[in-house]
């Protein structure tokens, strides 16, 4: 078990994916922040990275599980995510 699947939000996949882009700890993954890590993600790791997946960065990251984000952040995050979509 690593730092990082102590965290809300970060099962075997998301770690694995953390872990493919240089994110060892939760420390790393505070300083790269959410929409830089899935990203990093979408264009190293899954081309297919879902919107539920830049949740759990990002609830990771608060410490929180993803369905506990607030609204304004989710709607933030959201926008980002299809703003993506080409």
């Amino acid at each position: 078990m690593s730092e990082l699947s102590t965290l809300p939000n970060v099962g075997k996949v998301l770690e694995e994916c953390l872990n493919k882009i240089g994110i060892t700890t939760p420390e790393g993954l505070r300083e790269r922040g959410a929409r830089q890590t899935f990203l990093d993600i979408r264009q190293q790791v899954d081309s297919g990275a879902c919107l539920h997946m830049l949740y759990g960065i990002q609830g990771a990251i608060e410490g929180i599980p993803d369905k506990e984000l607030a609204k304004d952040t989710k709607d933030d995050l959201k926008d980002f995510y299809h703003s993506l979509k080409v």
